[in-house]
């Protein structure tokens, strides 16, 4: 039976060995040396005694990395005719015949000749991880389904084989090899990614240093952001209430009051300062009736158009409604908003403000005037 996403991601983050663990090496493009840099880990591996052979793995003519397929087994590639050409895939049999402890599968986001068992290379992955054999893979930045269409917006080059983004999700490690957009041009000078023939077209165009110096932020924020989630994860298992502050997270809490928009843009500054994460949250108590609903969407809007995440929360107290989303995500900072208000009003705002800082987890309030100055 076809396993869907989530009943893999489920399966990924079980204690229990139910199949093997995948690792990838992700890249921001050809030749910065995803391939040498799996080769490398397989042959220490090896060294410590560990059964490791090769799945598939593609030098396009580069010597560094024949010498190092040199120094590991490789399973026999499989022979398939399409239309009276002899293509070769990788042979899945054999590796499940084989039963290594690791297998090496270059280019994940490969598309397999018709007549091959599966359509594409990562499900050939899958398939060997269900049999509990770990894996090392290659990918680039671009071959992410959901960056995909931002490449081809940077660089004019449309992206014709992608690995859907849960699959980066389900890896248990992910390692980016690095090297500066200068450094890769050199290589590229040098004929150590293609043929000299086609050097001078390609830093023209993919390899452009603007294009690289894009690349690779893609390829950076990609790989944060799955830290982020890991460290999430983790806290939770080990039921971490406090806060890690390894990174920057604010969430200004909105109401349907017009003003709140000079709020969000104080909010959007601050953020940016500190190149943190940005939550506007907005607790609806059952009180967003009338007028204020559409006073409420355009304050939702406004902080989207400035790169906020908008969140939506429902509760009888906005205080403990807004700690809990503190605890949950993380955040370091919260913003709130005040308005010149005197009596029973200031006294109504106050006690929230203390309930809020009893019940939330340790962070930095601010509490902003909602009027420019």
């Amino acid at each position: 039976m076809t396993k869907t996403p989530e009943q893999w991601l489920a399966e990924s983050q079980s204690s229990e060995k139910t199949k093997g663990t995948l690792k990838l090496f992700l890249g921001y493009a050809p030749g910065v040396g995803k391939t040498y840099g799996m080769l490398s880990e397989a042959i220490r591996r090896h060294s410590r005694g560990e059964d490791v052979v090769i799945g598939i793995v593609e030098t396009h003519g580069r010597k560094g990395i024949a010498e190092l397929l040199s120094q590991l087994e490789s399973v026999p590639r499989k022979k398939i005719d399409y239309k009276g050409t002899i293509f070769e895939e990788m042979d899945i049999d054999g590796i499940l015949a084989r039963r290594p402890q690791v297998v090496l599968v270059d280019e994940l986001a490969h598309t397999n000749i018709p007549g091959s068992r599966h359509r594409k290379r990562y499900e050939d992955v899958l398939e060997i991880l269900q049999a509990k054999i770990d894996v090392l893979s290659t990918v680039n930045i671009q071959h992410i389904e959901s960056i995909a269409p931002t490449v081809r917006a940077i660089t004019g080059i449309g992206v014709r084989e992608t690995v859907p983004d849960w699959l980066l999700q389900m890896a248990e490690e992910t390692v980016m090899v690095d090297l500066t957009p200068e450094a890769l041009q050199n290589r590229m000078k040098r004929g150590d990614v293609y043929g000299k023939e086609k050097v001078e077209q390609s830093l023209k165009n993919f390899f452009r240093r603007g294009n690289l110096i894009a690349l690779r932020e893609l390829a950076l924020r990609q790989v944060a952001e799955q830290v982020d989630r890991s460290l999430a994860t983790y806290m939770v298992e080990k039921d971490i209430r406090g806060n890690w502050p390894v990174r920057e997270r604010i969430a200004v809490c909105i109401s349907a009051n017009p003003k709140a928009q000079y709020l969000v843009a104080r909010a959007v500054r601050m953020a940016r300062r500190m190149d943190a994460e940005l939550y506007a949250v907005h607790v609806d108590t059952n009180h967003d009736t009338g007028p204020g609903v559409k006073s409420l969407e355009a304050n939702l809007q406004f902080a989207e158009s400035l790169g906020a995440k908008t969140v939506r929360l429902k509760g009888e107290s906005i205080a403990d409604a807004a700690a809990q989303f503190a605890r949950e995500k993380h955040v370091t900072q919260v913003i709130f908003g005040r308005t010149a208000v005197e009596g029973w009003r200031a006294i109504r705002y106050m006690n929230a403000i203390n309930r809020f800082l009893r019940d939330a987890p340790a962070v930095d309030v601010h509490i902003v005037t909602q009027e420019p100055e």
